[in-house]
């Protein structure tokens, strides 16, 4: 269902783009191909010989909006630079100059790297000019929610493998910290003193079931914040849950009670990349956080277990027998 979800997103967010980009090419808010009038100044004076000179740039309020159809804003004065080479003269605005729109869609369009809004300049001067009149032409700025969405979707992905690369230290430390405390008995200890607690909250699983050791285990990394040790773990108590499943296609009520309580986030220790980012600050926040997950965590069990007893969420009888394993089935020739 989830991947049902994400991919209606995706599919929205591409048919908005493109609605979006085609009423910008029909109304052309960026002025494609038309110059802007702007005034150059020059504190040195004009040098033809100059193949990069610091200028001024001047834009008038009643320029921009006739050519845009929008006031500047007030800030119509920025610093740049206009290099001259074979192929003309091209005027740089500023880095990170604090520029109206559509000017600041126009640089990130165009000089994402950079963050400086280009164009080819066109004026003529005498040496020695401290100010002209010229005329400046962006490069054209098309599809932009298109190229916002591409741009997104490689930069997630590029996070997604730093992140996956990151956690796999850490995943294996903790399952083989897991396969040690399972060959010294510390994980049967462990469930034989806490089982006694959690037990009323799984009812379908067996006495001293490999599942109550992984749950455990589970809700004890996340109490320390242990967000990224804590997965591996619930993906084997669900693994362990599964085993004891008639029906592999629903969820059972302590694999729901299970995803319910993890939802919650029970957590009692703030997580590590919290304190990595607010240090001694993240002291203010202990209190908020066992407050907070103490009720998520009872909302939750009230939750799963009320929903369980309604008749509308429950799988009926005979649904699950059809779908039960072969193995669970009465032999025919017995």
């Amino acid at each position: 269902m989830l991947n049902y979800i994400w991919a209606g997103l995706i599919a929205f967010s591409l048919l908005f783009a493109l609605v979006s980009d085609g009423l910008d090419l029909a109304r052309d808010p960026y002025r494609n191909g038309r110059p802007l009038p702007v005034t150059v100044r020059f504190p040195g004076g004009y040098d033809p010989a100059s193949r990069r000179a610091d200028v001024a740039v001047e834009i008038d309020s009643v320029d921009f909006r006739r050519a845009y159809d929008r006031p500047a804003g007030g800030l119509t004065t920025f610093e740049g630079t206009l290099l001259t080479t074979a192929d003309g003269r091209q005027l740089r605005f500023a880095k990170d100059a604090d520029v109206p729109e559509p000017l600041a869609t126009v640089r990130t369009a165009t000089s994402a790297r950079d963050n400086d809004v280009r164009g080819t300049l066109a004026f003529t001067a005498a040496p020695g000019d401290t100010a002209v009149r010229a005329a400046v032409t962006f490069a054209p700025v098309r599809f932009v929610k298109l190229q916002a969405i591409t741009k997104a979707a490689f930069s997630f992905a590029e996070t997604a493998v730093t992140v996956a690369l990151g956690l796999i230290g850490v995943l294996a430390l903790w399952l083989g910290l897991l396969r040690i405390a399972e060959k010294s008995g510390l994980i049967e200890s462990l469930v034989k003193y806490t089982q006694p607690f959690i037990r009323p909250l799984f009812p379908g699983i067996p006495r001293d079931h490999p599942a109550y050791g992984m749950i455990v285990l589970n809700l004890t990394a996340n109490m320390l914040g242990l967000g990224n040790a804590a997965t591996p773990l619930g993906i084997k108590a669900m693994e362990e849950m599964q085993k004891l499943n008639p029906d592999p296609d629903t969820a059972t009520d302590d694999m729901v009670m299970f995803m319910a309580i993890n939802t919650a986030s029970v957590q009692l220790v703030p997580p590590v990349l919290l304190v990595a980012i607010l240090g001694l600050e993240v002291n203010r926040l202990i209190f908020p956080i066992i407050l907070v997950t103490f009720l998520s965590t009872i909302v939750a069990i009230v939750a799963a277990r009320t929903f369980s007893k309604l008749r509308r969420f429950r799988t009926p009888p005979d649904n699950r027998a059809r779908s039960a394993p072969d193995a669970l089935a009465p032999d025919p020739a017995g």
